[in-house]
């Protein structure tokens, strides 16, 4: 009798577990509940004990580099460079530029002691670098030969002010790319600025899968002290909501006449610059999320996906040496090819493996069973439509990566229609 309530309880118990490792809410009906179990469930995220900040987990920061990694590619062959400015900002630069900056006021977080002494003067954690990086740019930049200035960092940064946090949409701290960039003529100015915008177009549709639309700012909602803003906006069906996915500014020369940065032109006159300021943030990991998921979790374009395929050998009392055996050698061929691509032969069950890696947005799953042994054949299982088909070992690799590339196509096409 013990024995048998001893086991009831472990299996509730493991009910439960198993219950918590999927998505219960729907997406169509219940959209945060949804977004809060994707996001935590699928290894993303996790929450932290100050209020709109959070843990991003190594699945979503490895999204994240990938992203890092394609847009660094486009901005460096345009012929922008790295560097990193300080995350505090002085009351001093703050209030030199108080104007042009109202629009972060509330949001800026300040160190007022350290330790249990009081500053001499608070530093601002800065909501957006402008006051950092403008005072450099001024020793840096003499006559019209140090220009164009094309600068660009990846950093945190700092915004306090809402009530209501959405990880990864809207947080406090968030992570990020801002480019800065100094321009002689607001013609060059102004080409950059598209061409930006451009490149952010390429970053949510050839990498994300997300259908944006390009446009200017009103300028009651454009960047403080710009002279005009661009933007790109996603969409999220779901909740009939737009997000400002990133956004290119022409600053014109409002913040080159507060902090005093002038050339001389070829006629020895002395002439404000014209400036750019251009971010994306992780913000689009929420979008990628929002669009794509389902109630099964994750739905990840391959091209963003820390892991495009998992293959999983299946094994059955007799067969368990032999299925081990082929399947590293096809994993090994899988994962020689440039593939990101995992092998999971944990002692977990099929299900639970399916599961795992479903929530987790994983496109591609390939088993290997002792039939398939004998055959000499693998199974697909897409994420995306839960589609089947058995493939030739000597197909195996040319077809997944036929497969991605169509799921890639497929996700995009959904979601912009």
């Amino acid at each position: 009798m013990k024995a048998e309530k001893a086991a009831a309880a472990a299996a509730a118990k493991k009910k439960d577990t198993c219950d918590l490792l999927g998505i219960e809410a729907k997406k169509a009906t219940q959209f945060p509940d949804w977004y809060q179990q994707v996001i935590t469930r699928s290894d993303m995220l996790d929450y932290y004990d100050v209020s709109g900040c959070y843990i991003l987990r190594p699945w979503a920061y490895r999204q994240w580099e990938l992203i890092q990694n394609y847009f660094d590619d486009l901005i460096k062959k345009s012929g922008v460079t790295n560097a990193y400015f300080p995350i505090f900002v002085s009351q001093q630069a703050l209030k030199k530029e108080e104007d042009a900056f109202q629009g972060f006021s509330a949001e800026v977080a300040w160190v007022t002691k350290s330790g249990k002494s009081d500053l001499a003067e608070p530093i601002a954690v800065r909501p957006t670098s402008e006051t950092v990086m403008y005072p450099a740019f001024k020793n840096w930049i003499r006559s019209h030969r140090d220009l164009p200035l094309r600068v660009n960092q990846w950093c945190n940064v700092v915004r306090w002010e809402f009530k209501h946090p959405v990880p990864f949409i809207r947080t406090r701290e968030f992570l990020w790319q801002e480019g800065h960039s100094v321009y002689a003529t607001r013609e060059e100015s102004e080409r950059e600025v598209m061409e930006i915008l451009g490149y952010y177009t390429n970053v949510y549709q050839d990498l994300l899968a997300v259908p944006v639309m390009r446009g200017r700012k009103t300028e009651k909602e454009k960047f403080a002290g710009a002279l005009f803003t661009t933007t790109v906006e996603a969409f999220i069906p779901t909740n009939g909501r737009a997000v400002q996915a990133a956004t290119s500014h022409c600053l014109g020369q409002s913040f080159a006449k507060i902090f005093d940065i002038t050339v001389e032109n070829e006629k020895h006159e002395k002439q404000y610059v014209w400036q750019n300021s251009w971010g994306l943030t992780t913000r689009s990991l929420g979008v990628c999320t929002m669009v794509h998921g389902d109630d099964k979790g994750l739905v990840l374009p391959p091209r963003v996906a820390p892991i495009q395929v998992v293959f999983i050998p299946l094994r059955y009392k007799d067969s368990v040496e032999a299925v081990q055996k082929r399947a590293e050698q096809l994993f090994g061929a899988l994962k020689d090819s440039g593939i990101r691509c995992t092998l999971d032969d944990s002692d977990n069950t099929g299900g639970w493996k399916y599961n795992h890696w479903e929530v987790r947005g994983v496109p591609l799953r390939i088993e290997l069973g002792p039939r398939d042994l004998e055959k000499e054949v693998v199974v697909f299982v897409r994420r995306d439509t839960g589609a089947k088909e058995t493939v030739s070992w000597t197909n195996m690799i040319s077809h997944a990566k036929e497969v991605l590339e169509d799921m890639q196509n497929r996700l995009f096409a959904r979601a912009k229609e």
